[in-house]
């Protein structure tokens, strides 16, 4: 025992600093990482602060003369208005097609969607929105809310629908097993039993979809335009929080750089906030299925 203990003590040594050494390479990307997010974050704050005010969030943009006395009121209605409707479409598509996908999906069929949504995934937004630029905007022969939304609802729909399947194979197998030996069908189980036990899950691929809806430029600048006034109809051109924030940015005007760092800041808070609570309740997820 004393010449086998002898002969291991070597191997464990070099597993020990091998795993010391891969630990350490994590911490040290790890820290890049916050102190990247850090940096961005402190100067998009000190830039953009400034602009903050009652008028920023109550007022449609001023004359050019007097831009800081404006807003960007009419960006968060139709950022509300935009991504609500995609929001609307995407969520029921991307669950029906994950259910499918986890609980029915065999052979060609669930291999192509599961291709497609792949493919999306990976897929530049800008093509997203040149694809609806060519099948809404020319056939109805105007930029739309509406165009801007069916763009991003091909950017949520698969964001949706691969993290919720993802969530439903890890719903345990005895809690489907029970349900149908005390004689449930098979949709009533998914339904009552397998969803709401991924409830956090799936609500966590949700909040991902609309983080990334909210920070979109490319698609929106070729389906939904924008707009200098406050719109609600879905039909007409709409403006949206990145729009603005592009906008504001490419002008000469300095109060209008200011406006677009205060959209920014808006931005950046937004998408922290939906990213934050979708690992904090992806985390309760997993010790909720352990």
């Amino acid at each position: 025992m004393t010449d086998v203990a002898a002969i291991l003590e070597p191997v464990r040594g070099v597993r020990r600093a091998k795993d010391l050494a891969f630990r350490s390479f994590l911490w040290v990307c790890v820290g890049l990482a916050l102190t990247a997010l850090g940096v961005i974050t402190v100067y998009v704050v000190a830039k953009g602060f400034s602009a903050l005010s009652v008028n920023f969030f109550t007022k449609e943009p001023t004359a050019p003369s007097h831009p800081q006395d404006g807003g960007i009121l009419q960006s968060f209605i139709g950022t509300g208005i935009i991504v609500g409707i995609a929001a609307l479409i995407a969520i029921p598509l991307g669950l029906l097609t994950a259910v499918y996908l986890a609980e029915y999906g065999k052979g060609r069929l669930a291999s192509a969607i599961r291709l497609v949504s792949e493919v999306l995934l990976s897929t530049p937004s800008i093509v997203a929105g040149a694809f609806i630029w060519a099948l809404v905007v020319v056939a109805f022969g105007n930029f739309s809310a509406l165009a801007g939304a069916l763009a991003l609802v091909v950017l949520m729909w698969p964001i949706v629908a691969r993290a919720t399947e993802e969530v439903l194979r890890l719903v345990p197998q005895e809690l489907r097993e029970g349900s149908y030996a005390l004689g449930v069908p098979r949709w009533k189980t998914i339904m009552r039993i397998v969803v709401p036990t991924a409830g956090a899950g799936i609500l966590t691929a949700v909040m991902l979809a609309v983080a990334r809806a909210l920070g979109e430029t490319a698609p929106l600048l070729l389906t939904s335009l924008g707009n200098d006034h406050v719109n609600t109809n879905p039909m007409r051109p709409m403006d949206a929080v990145p729009l603005r924030v592009y906008a504001d940015a490419r002008t000469p005007v300095e109060a209008l750089h200011n406006i677009a760092w205060g959209g920014a800041i808006v931005l950046l808070a937004t998408v922290l906030l939906l990213s934050i609570g979708a690992r904090v309740l992806s985390a309760r997820q997993q010790k909720r299925l352990a």
